[in-house]
């Protein structure tokens, strides 16, 4: 089982490292949510949630799971959401200010100073 999740894991980052390496800013929008998403992945399944550790205490329960993955991974979601929409909104705005959205891609500037006595 741990194998699988590891291999699942590594897909997903594997995944959003791609997707983060598109020359599209919706791409990398996409590549950076799903490197957050294996983050997140990582982090819960650090916490040793499985079928014989119930996640709370029952009558003859021998242990509990370790809620600190679980809240980190809760607000990782939370600043996720807030940095996604923070980035498509960054990306809208490129679009709208250099009409295309390829990163790199922009509006020739002037020459500055020194570069005209070159």
């Amino acid at each position: 089982m741990a194998v699988v999740l590891s291999l699942a894991i590594g897909l997903i980052m594997a995944g959003g490292v791609w997707l983060a390496l598109r020359p599209r800013s919706f791409s990398v929008v996409l590549g950076l949510t799903l490197m957050s998403y294996a983050v997140n992945l990582l982090i819960l399944v650090s916490g040793r949630v499985d079928r014989v550790m119930p996640p709370l205490a029952l009558p003859g329960a021998t242990g509990l799971a370790d809620p600190l993955p679980q809240a980190l991974v809760l607000t990782a979601i939370v600043i996720g959401f807030g940095m996604t929409a923070f980035l498509i909104a960054l990306a809208l705005k490129a679009l709208a200010v250099n009409r295309s959205d390829k990163l790199g891609e922009g509006r020739p500037t002037e020459p500055t100073p020194t570069q005209a006595d070159d």
